[in-house]
C-alpha cells in the first residue's frame, strides 16, 4: 500500500515531488517518509510534521494509509 505525502509553503516550492505517495514497505517513521519522498534530501532545521492532521516528531511511527505532511518553520512579524 502507500503513504500519502504533502509539502506546504516553501517546501512545496523547493521540492520536485510536491505531493506524492510513497510505498509503505520498509517505511517506519516520518523521517523515512521524508527520505523516500525527497530522494534523500536533507531535512531542513525545525521542519514541522504531522500524521493524519496531528503534530508529530520526525521519529514518530507511520502506518500504511497514513497522510504525512511537512511544513517549514512558522515565523511571524
Amino acid at each position: 500500500m502507500a503513504i500519502k505525502v504533502k509539502f506546504f509553503a516553501s517546501l512545496r516550492e523547493q521540492l520536485p515531488a510536491a505531493d506524492s505517495q510513497v510505498d509503505a514497505d520498509g517505511v517506519a517513521t516520518i523521517e523515512d517518509v521524508w527520505q523516500r519522498a525527497t530522494a534523500n534530501a536533507l531535512i531542513p532545521a525545525h521542519v514541522l510534521c504531522s500524521v493524519n492532521l496531528e503534530h508529530r516528531e520526525l521519529h514518530a511511527p507511520v502506518s500504511d494509509g497514513d497522510e504525512v505532511a511537512f511544513f517549514p518553520p512558522v515565523t511571524g512579524g
